[in-house]
């Protein structure tokens, strides 16, 4: 009877979409030679499986120790059944129905493939700023609704060309069902305005950077929303982008070109590489050698430095241009939220920004940078956004506190009962709530 032909059906809760799941399903199954379908559902992700029951069972092994490295399985259920015959194994289109349950993953950093080819002359992606696959790129800030499908996410503005398509198509290349897949043929564009919505300039990473280099403060559409971008070297540049945001002393973000300027300015330990350089990609607080490379003007008095690196292509080929590390903070003034609209931030953001680097990717929800600090040898979350939200913060059961989580417009209101005051700094930056 072992030997007889059995089908397996598996439910799969938890990050499982965005991540390449069901290539990774399609190419572990086609390998066994074992039948059957995989979908994204509202809940997760559905398998059904045809095969000798020695099989399924390595077939079950195999998906939770070989799945996505950005995948988290949060339960997995699954029983025997009579088979059906399915005559092969198929990615079948999403289902919509039933409550939604499944977590939506955050924004990733851009993968070292995908960066190997925008560097790549000889490749149809030189240079170009919208560059993903399943490993990397923008997840939460473009979906409007579940299952993760492009039709559901801004990219649907985007039909995609005859070798997106194929890419798309093929189970062995790793942009199979990658949902914001692009190229400068099917993709988004960047383009450089003013002030006046005009277009200013073909070549509008390259004015951008020039113009930076010169003095101005430029206002870049990045993943999340705007970045306020200044010569971080230049005194009189910061100072004048405090006045227009109306930000008298609190520190200001930099962007590095590279990890090796970064060391030159700041005392990185090994840790703080990894955080840096990790899919996350957040802002790292370091403290600051005694270096003039950075002006007073960035952090007034503050021995650290919150220092992040180019997480996106766009980012990328503009701090190539540069070379050098800018301020890159928020897209707003002072208390008000980020613009995540070119035509918003024209009309906010007018007086602060000389320039503006767009793109025509809409983003659906705002996300800022996440802040992360090392302390006594752990990574401490200050501020949870990019690249952590929107997954959950984990709490052990026995003795979790009483939370009270409520989100307001575009923040949330934590209410905490305590009875230690001292694990109100150990939980609360942990609480989150994001539109």
């Amino acid at each position: 009877m072992e030997s007889e032909t059995q089908r397996l059906r598996v439910i799969i809760h938890g990050a499982v979409q965005g991540v390449g799941f069901r290539p990774f399903v399609y190419r572990l199954a086609t390998e066994m030679s074992l039948r059957g379908w995989v979908l994204n559902s509202s809940q997760g992700v559905f398998i059904e499986v045809e095969g000798e029951r020695s099989a399924l069972e390595t077939f079950l092994l195999r998906l939770e120790r070989e799945k996505p490295s950005r995948a988290i399985i949060q339960s997995l259920e699954f029983s025997f059944l009579d088979p059906v015959g399915y005559p092969d194994f198929t990615i079948r289109h999403s289902e919509e129905a039933g409550e939604k349950t499944v977590l939506i993953l955050p924004d990733i950093a851009t993968c070292p493939e995908c960066y190997r080819e925008v560097e790549d002359p000889r490749d149809r992606r030189y240079r170009y700023p919208f560059t993903n696959c399943t490993h990397c790129g923008p997840r939460f800030t473009i979906i409007r609704a579940l299952p993760y499908d492009r039709p559901n996410t801004s990219m649907a503005h985007f039909p995609l060309c005859p070798d997106c398509h194929r890419e798309y198509e093929d189970p062995l290349d790793r942009r199979f069902h990658a949902q914001p897949v692009a190229c400068p043929v099917c993709g988004p564009q960047v383009e450089l305005w003013d002030g006046a919505w005009n277009c200013v300039g073909d070549k509008a990473i390259l004015e951008a950077a020039r113009a930076v280099r010169e003095g101005c403060i430029l206002a870049m559409k990045g993943l999340g929303g705007f970045l306020l971008i200044a010569d971080a070297r230049n005194e009189e540049a910061v100072q004048r982008l405090r006045e227009r945001k109306h930000r008298e002393e609190k520190p200001f973000a930099l962007l590095y070109p590279s990890l090796e300027l970064v060391r030159k300015h700041c005392f990185v330990s090994p840790l703080e590489e990894r955080v840096l350089t990790s899919p996350q990609s957040p802002i790292v607080l370091l403290r600051r050698r005694d270096t003039l490379e950075v002006c007073k003007a960035v952090a007034p008095g503050n021995p650290y430095l919150g220092v992040m690196l180019p997480y996106t292509p766009l980012h990328k080929l503009l701090m190539q241009e540069l070379d050098f590390p800018v301020v890159a903070t928020s897209g707003n003034r002072s208390d008000e939220p980020i613009c995540i609209d070119e035509n918003e931030a024209l009309e906010r953001l007018s007086g602060i920004a000389d320039l503006f680097l767009v793109h025509n990717r809409p983003i659906v929800r705002h996300c800022d940078d996440s802040v992360v600090r090392v302390v006594l040898g752990q990574e401490l979350v200050l501020r949870r956004a990019r690249g952590y939200a929107p997954l959950p913060v984990r709490l052990p059961k026995s003795d979790s506190p009483s939370i009270l989580a409520v989100g307001a417009h575009l923040k949330n209101l934590s209410l905490i009962h305590i009875s230690e005051p001292t694990r109100l700094g150990m939980i609360s930056y942990a609480v989150f709530c994001l539109k």
